[in-house]
């Protein structure tokens, strides 16, 4: 899985110095949208899980675990994107992951029980596995290194729109439309986009590296690396994992009217996207260790706040709450990048994504809706801040390895 700029280099693939960055703005363009049909497919559920739930007649702990199947099939094939693209391409595991997600997309938009759903779910998880480390190992393959922070900052636009426009997607569909509607055309689109990128998507015609599993064993004894699964598990968990669920929540514990609980959750993802921009400025003038302390016990106070807001309080909490969250990644990224060695570092982060995805974005979607069956959904997201809260003494033990150029 690891994809270095020489590799790529070595296979035809590097773009010639001279070229500017507009030359191939819209390759990147179109991977960006292809990233944003892949991304958006597996949060869509969040908004319309009240109604999902209504019409499939499923219990909160039922619905919660939805999310956790998504999860695992997107572990499982993020963890196989190197055996995968190292029998294709990079470029045909960007366009069959695309036509596969919309296969499945389409299929499970007929799901009339729990069964059709959950296995629909899992293999929209297993779809969209194999783009990320593909679609990384293709941009920067299509810019000089110069070009790469530029290019790398566009692509990522896709999960903060995402985060902003399913609420309100979902909203427009449901209100003269169904569920259903809105996975079939999501559907369509993810297929319409592999055939424009077989069409015109440049980049990624060389073959991916499988793991080196003497590499893995190697990563795996490293304590530092449990220390930084534990830390993403717990990031994603206060922006994904949160946001999952936050729906129904407000929907059943607090009796917000749907259309105004989507609405208020895609008004709160707004001002994240430049405190994301502010989250990497503080770390890079304070660096990550002290960043994540502070982030962890604000974030995890803000989510407890959630979970036990009044009424009259609720809104407040799901504005800020997700301004301090997003500020995990830039500090997260940065820590991940100095736990290991420059050789090890792709490896390192290749296993620690999939394993905090999983538990992060599926398992605490899943234990928030077991304590919503049990006692409510305020109480379960209110111990997943407390829990968030953790991080900031895991922290104090990540070892920062010496980052001079090598």
């Amino acid at each position: 899985m690891k994809h270095s700029p020489n590799a790529a280099g070595n296979h035809g693939s590097r773009p010639q110095a001279q070229e500017t960055f507009l030359t191939h703005l819209t390759p990147l363009i179109l991977l960006t949208a292809i990233f944003f049909i892949n991304f958006i497919s597996r949060i869509a559920l969040a908004p319309l899980l009240p109604q999902v739930k209504h019409d499939l007649a499923l219990s909160h702990a039922q619905a919660g675990s939805l999310f956790f199947l998504i999860s695992l099939g997107y572990f499982a094939t993020l963890l196989a994107s190197g055996f995968i693209s190292s029998r294709l391409t990079h470029r045909d595991t960007i366009k069959y992951s695309s036509i596969a997600l919309g296969i499945v997309l389409l299929l499970t938009s007929f799901s009339t029980g729990l069964l059709g759903m959950r296995l629909g779910l899992l293999a929209l998880g297993m779809a969209c596995g194999p783009y990320m480390p593909s679609g990384l190992a293709s941009l920067t393959t299509l810019f000089n290194y110069r070009h790469w922070g530029k290019a790398l900052s566009i692509h990522e636009m896709a999960p903060n729109l995402s985060f902003f426009l399913a609420p309100l997607i979902a909203e427009i569909f449901l209100y003269w439309f169904t569920w259903r509607t809105l996975f079939r055309v999501f559907g369509l689109a993810a297929i319409v986009l592999a055939l424009i990128f077989h069409r015109f998507g440049r980049g990624g015609k060389f073959h991916g590296e499988p793991f080196q599993y003497t590499s893995i064993r190697q990563i795996l004894a490293n304590p530092a690396f449990w220390i930084m699964v534990v830390l993403f598990s717990l990031g994603i968990s206060s922006t994904l994992g949160i946001f999952t669920m936050l729906p129904l929540y407000l929907v059943t514990d607090h009796g917000m009217d749907r259309n105004w609980a989507n609405t208020l959750i895609a008004i709160s993802r707004i001002a994240g996207i430049a405190m994301a921009l502010a989250g990497g400025w503080a770390t890079d003038r304070f660096g990550p260790k002290r960043i994540l302390r502070i982030i962890f016990v604000l974030t995890g106070l803000l989510t407890v706040f959630i979970g036990l807001a009044s009424p009259q309080w609720v809104a407040a909490a799901v504005f800020l709450q997700p301004i301090m969250a997003v500020c995990f990644f830039p500090a997260g990224l940065a820590a991940l990048s100095m736990v290991s060695s420059a050789s090890e570092r792709n490896l390192t982060v290749s296993l620690t994504i999939p394993m905090a995805f999983l538990l992060g974005g599926g398992a605490v979607p899943a234990l928030i809706g077991i304590i919503g069956e049990i006692q409510s959904f305020g109480w379960g997201i209110a111990l997943v801040g407390g829990l968030i809260m953790t991080g900031s003494i895991f922290a104090n033990f990540i070892r920062l390895q010496d980052q001079t150029p090598q």
